[in-house]
Order: C-alpha cells, then structure tokens, then sequence
C-alpha cells in the first residue's frame, strides 16, 4: 500500500485502478495489452497514463533501493539514529534522500577533513554555540605543529563549519527553492571564438541574460548546444544577499562575538560548496523539462503531419482486396471526410 499511495500522490488516477495496473506490470503484461485489452481492469486507462505509473513503479523501486543502501552505508559508520532513520524511510524524494545521506558520504580529502585530522571540531562546535567570547585565547589552546596561530585554528575551524552548513538538509531546501524559482542563467562569449564563422550562429547568446524559470526551452536547449560546441560560458546566478541572508535564519546567527567568523564560513561554504552544487543541479532539471517540452512539440507536429492527406486536397478511392472476406472500398473527400464505403464479395 506504500507502493500505491506514492504513485497516487503523483498522478490523479483511482486507487483501484492504479492497484490493478501495478499488478499487471508485475505480470509482465505490456502497456499496449494493458490499454487495449483489460479497460476493465485500469477504468479505461489510456496508454499514456499507464506508462506514468509504469514510470512511478520504476521510480519507487529505485528509491526503495536506495534507501536500504544509505541505511546500511549509515549502520557501518554506527551513525544511524531513530530520528534519521525514520526522515530516511518517509521520504518520497530521491533529492531529499541524497540531502540527508549528504553529511555521510564518503570524500575525497577536504579543506575540513584536514581541520578535523588536526583537532579543530571541538572549536568549530564553540563557534557554531554563539556563546564563547575571546575566542582567539580560546582559539590558542587548539595550537599544534600544524596550527602555528589562533588565526589558523579559527580559519581552520571555519572550514568544518562551511561543510556542515552545506550538508544542513534545511539550508539546501531553502537555497533549492531560491534557485529554482529565481536563478537567472547567464551566457558570454569565448573571447577565441569571436572570429569563428561557425559560431555566429549563435550570436544572440553572446551577452544573453535571463530568467531560467522564464526562459522558452528551444532558447535554453540552444544555448546549452552553443556551451557544449565551447561558443559560450553559462553561468547560473541568484541574488547573492538573499542565498546568505536564507543561510543566515536557518542558522538563527545572533550578534555575538562569533558571529563574524560564521558569516565568514556562510559566505565561503555558499561560494565554494553550495552555489556550484545548485547550479549544475537546477540546470539539469531544467535542461530534462526542456527536452520532453522538444519531444512534446516535436510530437504533436508529427502528429499533425501524419493526419495531413497524403495526395494533396484530392478525392480518394481506396481499395483493400481480400478474398475471404470481400474487398473494402472507402471514398473520401477532399478533405478526407467519409463519402462512402462498401465490401464487395466474389460472386459464388
């Protein structure tokens, strides 16, 4: 039943009608038997919404699986609690997934990984209280033969606390959401290609500016060919101030005297960590909206193709022989209305 409320809470189709589909599929029976011969099994489905919940059925599968492979990667660390177990298994998202497996995953050696090696946690978490004051003495105790100043222990201590902002499941909800909804993308020239004849097919997008949720999907799909063909650098881009200042109210940053090292680690882990992850993410998905946008025109123009009258605006006479069961003969008009149709059977 899990299986079947998530598939229901993506597409408005009846309960029953979405159980008996999902048994088939299970069945092995294919979509177009599906459509054409069990109506009343589906509640007269068309082929198009039996294959969204063949879709959902393979999205769910995957998302099952890949919840079971982040709990166990979790258990082997003995970093898995109730309280994430439970986010772990009501989740319906493979993004919000991802967010929570995010803080451990495996990675390669960090900036932060180094400040950890050398014992530089414990003053990140004093940072992160807002409650110490004169945190340079503070900062001394942390001294090593790697950490040679407070200076350097706090900076150190500041990398930790750049990944911990970007791996915070709520900051990366709130900076999705900016993205999403108001990201501009952004394209420039490459200064070697501004002689290239090839190129000038492109020249609109030499200095382009615009809206990413407002941006038509023949433009964005032409100018991510041009990016591809190394004509252009895109870029994506939200208003900086307004990401910080969103990082800043999950955070709930008071005035305090640790509050300039935090915005400094808020601004780094948004430049070097968060910006760069939501770009090529909130690009992707608008890169996949716009190619089914293309296949949905393409399709329709198709469409429209195929049903056009193959000879032209003339009067039609055809005729399908057949022996046993007679000779079809069909009239159509000129525009390939019905005028008549009749079987002829061979005289006994």
């Amino acid at each position: 039943m899990e299986l079947i409320s998530y598939i229901k809470s993506k597409i408005a189709v009846p309960e029953r009608s979405i159980l008996n589909t999902v048994s088939l599929l299970n069945e092995d029976a294919t979509i177009p038997f599906i459509a054409r011969y069990r109506k009343e099994l589906t509640g007269n489905l068309d082929e198009v919404e039996i294959e969204k919940i063949a879709e959902l059925l393979k999205s769910y599968s995957e998302l099952e699986r890949r919840k079971k492979s982040i709990i166990k990667a979790i258990e082997d660390q003995d970093s898995l609690t109730d309280s994430l177990l439970s986010k772990i298994q009501d989740s319906d998202s493979m993004v919000e997934l991802e967010d929570l497996y995010l803080p451990f995953k495996k990675k390669r050696r960090t900036k932060a990984e180094a400040a950890r090696e050398a014992g530089l946690e414990p003053l990140a978490k004093i940072l992160m209280s807002q409650n110490g004051d004169n945190l340079e003495l503070v900062a001394s105790r942390f001294l090593s033969k790697d950490i040679k100043s407070p200076t350097d222990a706090l900076e150190g201590a500041q990398h930790i606390i750049a990944e911990w902002i970007s791996e915070n499941p709520y900051v990366r909800q709130k900076l999705r959401k900016l993205f999403q909804n108001s990201a501009d993308i952004a394209s420039k020239l490459v200064k070697s290609e501004k002689e290239n004849p090839a190129a000038q097919k492109y020249k609109q997008y030499f200095d382009w500016n615009e809206p990413l949720k407002r941006i038509p999907s023949h433009r964005l799909l032409a100018i991510l060919r041009a990016e591809s063909e190394g004509v252009i650098k895109v870029k994506l881009d939200v208003e900086k101030m307004e990401a910080l200042r969103l990082i800043e109210n999950v955070l709930n940053l008071k005035n305090s005297s640790a509050s300039k090292y935090i915005k400094e680690a808020i601004e780094d882990s948004y430049k070097r960590l968060l910006k760069p992850s939501f770009s090529n993410e909130v690009l992707s998905e608008a890169k996949n909206k716009a190619d089914e946008d293309a296949i949905q025109v393409f399709a329709e123009n198709l469409e429209q193709l195929l049903l056009a009258p193959p000879l032209g605006n003339k009067r039609i006479l055809a005729l399908d022989p057949g022996f046993k069961s007679g000779c079809k003969l069909v009239c159509l008009d000129e525009n390939g209305m019905l005028l008549h149709n009749e079987t002829i059977h061979r005289k006994k």
